[in-house]
């Protein structure tokens, strides 16, 4: 009987340590930078990467999304982990819930995935100010992107908080990360090797010292700034020719593993501008011939998602704000559905599998929601938060007004000018200007509107301006965004004979309108939840001022849950929020027309939504549909040309919108 017993025990450690060695998914293990290869635990190692940002995915989805990367054929997910998400006020961190970057990463781990981190500080992803938090340029005269002592000393606080999150998660420590980003295409902002050593050495300093750390950026820019004890990858996309993308890197480093880094499978698209796609045939031929070659990729984007709320940024040169979706024409769609892409990328990676792919995951359930109206209003004035009067005539920006994101009243009286004269400013980024209680135009930032002639006043007309920012300019130079009215606003008389002098206008008053979800309530609430209707008949002054611009509130309710597409083509320009949840922007200009709304937002019976509209409807009926609209670009649209010393990013600035719009009373 003993015997049996000490049989037992021998076999129960034996199974043990069979499940430790087998299934164990946290051992310790190594990742290096070989002779023409990378080296995962010693062996040679070819990443197969997919991009994905787990901001712009409901956690609730999150492992839905890797399973899919993972059925693709990816055997590593690559992740920005953008500031503004994590700090979005100056200490407050935040790495829980939708933020839980943590869990993100574990879960990859979970599911036998890699992970590649890109921890910025500068991400640039079409993502507010790149990943930078807003709040940096409270302080007017900083430098990002350089040795600024403010924005370093930020930097290193922001890193070590990360690297507190997933440090012990590099695969050395039994954890899944293998690489780390410094940086990200600094060669597109600038040359400053002394700053991204700074960043290199704040990443190591703060804990990443047992994955290789690398830099990317483009073949025609790298060595700008390449640092000679880092790996230096590329960034290109579909259509690009493989071999002249690193004929360069070659010479200089003859036997470095290849990578690029970023693999474009698609493009972002702009408000005002064509739905961007590229095509399957081409994107697959890349990474085919790059699997063929032994080179390593990360696929940019394998699943886009969304940009929920107020997180997409805006391209340069010039102002290009970026649509809501960030479906990129990915693989992966944005609601995690396999596309045709999807299928013939899996064909070719299981090609280049010793093991059969697993099963792609079910698509999540799709439904429509019928028509319904949204009933309860209150006009925008209403949702004025904090005033800042005329302490600084030189600053009307948001930052200097505290306020991130959303709009801003800004109201003073005008002179007497006898005849017609020319408003001059400089809005970011979308203004609309009242004249007593008429609406006199509006001035698009997107096509360089700076002007607009106005009738002629009489002392004590009161001006209203409306500026309503869209997203922070994510890449180059111009991410220093200030939001607002940047400069002076100036009234000058149109004359028959001769030139008038500019008139300053001075001593104005600033209402901040923030565009979270708790303003709108209280907007609502205060203005006790009157009916559209009731409002156009008791509040006929207001009326004349705003037209229909203000916040809409509605419910509808559903037997079943699933995702979903709001129809906002009957809308003008705002926000949407759906059981508190910020579900994006919208405009009417296209090229995207509904919002996806995830269906684990929404729940069995009543479901609340509030439209924050800073332009007006035409209809205040909104419904559910089970497929989105990306491409209904509204009117052919002029095209924006380069002003001196410009040069665009990649395909260039497509045509933009130009029009009164709804809204012009």
């Amino acid at each position: 009987m003993r015997n049996l017993r000490h049989l037992s025990v021998i076999l129960f450690v034996l199974v043990a340590m069979i499940c430790f060695f087998s299934c164990d998914k946290s051992r310790p293990g190594s990742f290096e930078v070989g002779e023409g290869s990378f080296l995962l635990n010693g062996k040679p190692f070819v990443v197969k990467a997919g991009e994905v940002h787990f901001p712009r995915i409901p956690q609730e989805y999150w492992e839905h999304r890797i399973k899919m990367v993972k059925a693709q054929g990816m055997n590593t997910i690559c992740i920005y982990v953008f500031w503004n998400f994590h700090e979005p006020k100056q200490d407050q961190f935040c790495f829980e819930g939708q933020a839980d970057v943590r869990s993100f990463v574990k879960l990859c781990q979970k599911h036998g995935l890699y992970v590649i981190v890109r921890p910025g500080p500068y991400c640039c992803a079409e993502w507010e100010m790149g990943g930078l938090p807003w709040w940096l340029l409270k302080k007017k005269d900083i430098n990002l992107r350089s040795l600024d002592p403010f924005f370093m000393e930020r930097v290193k606080k922001f890193e070590g908080k990360l690297a507190e999150q997933l440090a012990d998660l590099q695969i050395t420590k039994g954890g899944p990360i293998i690489m780390v980003q410094v940086e990200n295409e600094f060669g597109g902002y600038g040359t400053d090797k002394p700053y991204v050593s700074a960043v290199r050495d704040v990443l190591r300093e703060v804990g990443w010292t047992d994955v290789p750390l690398f830099q990317c950026d483009w073949s025609s820019n790298f060595e700008q700034n390449a640092l000679d004890d880092l790996l230096w990858t590329m960034n290109f996309g579909t259509g690009s020719h493989i071999d002249s993308q690193f004929n360069r890197l070659k010479e200089l480093r003859p036997n470095t593993p290849l990578m690029c880094s970023e693999f474009w499978s698609g493009w972002f698209d702009n408000w005002g501008r064509a739905h961007e796609t590229r095509e399957a045939k081409d994107m697959v031929a890349g990474l085919r011939e790059m699997l063929e070659k032994n080179i390593s990729f990360s696929l940019y984007m394998v699943h886009g998602g969304t940009s929920f709320g107020h997180w997409a940024g805006a391209n340069s040169p010039g102002y290009q704000p970026d649509c809501t979706s960030y479906d990129y024409d990915a693989p992966i769609d944005e609601a995690g559905r396999a596309t045709p892409k999807f299928w013939l990328l899996r064909e070719m990676l299981q090609q280049f599998s010793d093991k059969k792919l697993p099963e792609v995951p079910e698509a999540l359930p799709v439904i429509a929601i019928p028509k319904f109206e949204l009933i309860e209003f209150a006009p925008l004035a209403d949702g004025f938060g904090g005033l800042k009067t005329t302490e600084d005539q030189n600053n009307l920006t948001f930052e200097y007004n505290n306020l991130g994101w959303g709009s801003m009243f800004y109201i003073t009286s005008l002179p007497e000018v006898s005849v017609p004269s020319v408003l001059k400013m400089d809005a970011h980024d979308y203004a609309q200007v009242f004249i007593n209680d008429k609406f006199v135009g509006r001035l698009d930032r997107r096509i360089r509107e700076t002007s607009l002639t106005i009738p002629p006043t009489k002392e004590g007309d009161v001006i209203r301006i409306l500026v309503e920012a869209t997203g922070r300019i994510n890449y180059g130079r111009a991410i220093k965004d200030f939001k607002g009215i940047v400069g002076d606003v100036t009234l000058t008389p149109i004359l028959q004979k001769g030139e008038a002098e500019a008139i300053c206008l001075t001593g104005w008053e600033r209402y901040g309108i923030s565009d979270d979800y708790k303003q709108a309530v209280s907007a609502l609430e205060g203005f006790s939840g009157k009916r559209v209707d009731e409002y156009h008949e008791n509040f006929k002054d207001e009326v004349k001022l705003f037209g229909t611009r203000g916040y809409y509130r509605g419910t509808f309710s559903l037997q079943e849950t699933g995702d979903t597409w709001l129809d906002m083509s009957t809308w003008g320009k705002g926000q949407v929020y759906v059981n508190g949840h910020a579900i994006g922007r919208f405009w009417e200009i296209g090229p995207q027309q509904t919002l996806f709304l995830p269906g684990c937002w929404l729940k069995k019976g009543e479901n609340e939504i509030i439209v924050l509209d800073v332009v007006g409807p035409q209809k205040s009926f909104i419904e559910g549909l089970d497929h989105p609209i990306l491409d209904n670009l509204r009117q052919p649209t002029p095209v924006i040309t380069p002003l001196d010393g410009e040069t665009w990013q990649g395909d260039g600035p497509g045509a933009v919108w130009q029009g009164d719009g709804p809204g012009a009373l």
